[in-house]
């Protein structure tokens, strides 16, 4: 029999390690960015086209490369970084394995110019799928420019794969966010298609969080600083009350590398347990400095997860910090935009001029005895006004539901017009308890609604329908209003806006990461609403919905929108709104679940109040 071990081709082997260091266009933006670093420039381009798909470009103005080195540069395991194994565990750059310019230049066309500051011409190479077709001398700035083209173009499987360009863009936008994060000394620029997105100057760690996360950041943000024997960090955390419910804004660096560590994640959960609902996630931006050979960086292909010689400790630390912190933010919120980490103008006393004593205020004319109060500007009968007939069969459910709970009580089979005639007397006959459940009496007993739930359903089958139907109704503005996002909140609403507008939106792009809402859905009634802040928790919630529960877009944006739009829990009702958030509940297509799953409505029997009232 004969040998089958064979040794792959060169090109075969560059494309297998390729899969592991290249999975889309933001991994290729992640490997060129901290080369660029590495070669010590502190100023760096970002020009993408076609979300990375066309065109990927770096330029930077650090030490360039020889003739040779731009040559050797492309094969594997060629480094400037490690001589021998013991170097692994002193390594301070980004990059060691010789691995990212190999694996790129297997699955793409690449363009390479290069000049050290100490030659008078460059090196110009292009390489296509690892063939080197052309190398010559050439005119260019000093530090390096690549190029990299049609990524994936000789494995068209893999480019298959590839998401939309909004969703590729914002993986894109994650990548350079971390990276210009964990260097806020250097200037970044990013271009895609022509369009400028982020101009970083160098600055100070906070002034680049701003700048990056928006503006708005500034009073958000807490100081972390902690210097130990074993780890120093320093950093940023942010305020409770603005947490999200999505995990995008949490950075953890070691040594100025991104990594992800749910170990450590979780000391500053812990630290802010009592601050925050279980489903609320705090940003933080949070830097350690610890010595190279205490950790091990060498453990995943694309560089994110290391290993630790005292894992516990280095938690303890961390949490009691980001702990001391919050307690410290407590005592004096305000926080200055040009202080970096530290404590010095936290604490500031209280002048006893500045005490205002609290007062109550109450309504003279309110009588508890009045039937019922007419419906206010922002109440939701004007809000969400109905919109469907309610159906009999529907209100019929009612009865199907108190059979199915209670089958040892005697069956209710009413005709449609014998329904209809027994509900009549009873839907005038409302009672809202603790302004969160609306109370009905129902022949076989009591009735219990949630009124957030069951708002939230209504919305969210209506929603649903316009985005099906493409027939969401739209009222203007009166005065037009701009909301700024961040880069990558930007790219997912644009790949949103023609579904975001099926829903009643009137929204469109207004230059560097804005937009312009100039009608909201009619669905939303005439109540004072804050359209930016509505589109802002819009995007929010449609980040939260996929990532939780896998949904679909138009799914997940409908749930977004009704959960957002819905009236809250403490909301007063009258009678008049209240009968109709209960003739629309009926009218949906599934009126006893809310659209996370549980019980919208409840019932208690005759039959059970007695036993409750039995000695």
């Amino acid at each position: 029999m004969s040998d089958i071990i064979q040794l792959l081709p060169d090109s075969v082997a560059n494309q297998i390690a390729a899969g592991e260091v290249v999975q889309r266009p933001a991994s290729a933006v992640k490997e060129l960015l901290e080369n660029a670093i590495d070669a010590g420039a502190d100023k760096i381009q970002l020009i993408v086209k076609d979300a990375g798909k066309a065109l990927i470009q770096v330029i930077d103005n650090g030490c360039g490369m020889s003739i040779s080195d731009a040559r050797l540069c492309f094969e594997r395991h060629a480094t400037s970084k490690v001589r021998k194994a013991e170097d692994l565990f002193a390594i301070r750059t980004m990059g060691f394995r010789g691995e990212a310019m190999a694996s790129i230049a297997a699955i793409a066309q690449v363009e390479m110019k290069t000049k050290r500051h100490e030659d008078e011409v460059g090196t110009f190479i292009q390489i296509e799928g690892s063939n080197f077709i052309k190398q010559e001398p050439t005119g260019c700035p000093n530090g390096t420019s690549i190029a990299v083209k049609n990524l994936f173009y000789n494995i068209p499987a893999r480019r298959n794969f590839l998401k939309s360009n909004p969703a590729e863009m914002r993986h894109i936008i994650d990548e350079f966010q971390r990276v210009a994060l964990a260097r806020p000394h250097i200037a970044f620029s990013l271009h895609h298609d022509g369009q400028e997105i982020y101009r970083l100057p160098a600055s100070g760690m906070k002034q680049r969080i701003v700048h990056l996360l928006g503006n708005n950041y500034n009073e958000r943000l807490i100081p972390v600083e902690e210097e130990t024997t074993i780890i120093n960090l320093k950093g940023f955390i942010g305020k409770p009350q603005f947490a999200k419910k999505t995990r995008g804004e949490q950075f953890f660096f070691v040594n100025e590398r991104f990594i992800k560590d749910g170990y450590l994640n979780h000391a500053i959960n812990r630290a802010y347990e009592e601050l925050l609902p279980d489903d609320n996630f705090p940003l933080y931006v949070l830097f350690i400095d610890i010595d190279p050979a205490k950790i091990d960086v060498n453990v995943h292909p694309t560089k994110t997860e290391i290993k630790y010689v005292d894992e516990k400790s280095i938690y303890a630390i961390i949490h009691s910090a980001v702990k001391r912190s919050l307690g410290k933010f407590n005592i004096s919120p305000t926080i200055d935009f040009d202080q970096e980490t530290g404590f010095s103008n936290m604490i500031s006393p209280i002048a006893p001029e500045d005490i205002v004593p609290p007062s109550i205020s109450f309504n003279p004319e309110f009588n508890p005895f009045a039937q019922s109060k007419p419906a206010s500007s922002g109440s939701f009968a004007s809000r969400s006004p109905v919109q469907h007939a309610p159906s009999a069969k529907n209100w019929g459910s009612l009865y199907e539901v108190v059979q199915h709970q209670q089958p040892e009580q005697a069956s209710i089979d009413l005709g449609s017009s014998q329904r209809d005639e027994q509900f009549e007397p009873v839907q005038k006959q409302f009672m809202q308890i603790h302004n969160r459940y609306i109370v009905s009496q129902i022949k076989s007993g009591i009735m219990l609604i949630d009124q957030q739930a069951a708002h939230e359903r209504i919305l969210y089958e209506r929603f649903l329908l316009h985005l099906e139907d493409r027939k969401g109704a739209s009222q203007q503005s009166l005065f037009p209003q701009t909301v700024t996002l961040s880069a990558n909140d930007y790219e997912l609403a644009k790949g949103l806006l023609d579904d975001i507008k099926s829903l009643g939106f009137e929204v469109r792009e207004f230059g560097k990461n804005t937009l312009v809402i100039e009608g909201i859905p009619v669905d939303l009634g005439s109540s004072n609403i804050n359209e930016t802040e509505l589109f802002e928790h819009l995007i929010e919630g449609f980040k939260n919905s996929q990532q939780e529960l896998k949904l679909d877009k138009r799914d997940a944006l409908a749930r977004s929108m009704a959960r957002n739009s819905a009236i809250k829990s403490g909301t007063v009702l009258s009678q008049q709104e209240m009968n109709a958030l209960i003739e629309e509940l009926f009218a949906c297509k599934t009126p006893n679940f809310s659209i996370g799953g549980k019980p919208v409505i409840q019932t208690i029997t005759l039959a059970e109040l007695i036993q409750k009232f039995e000695k």
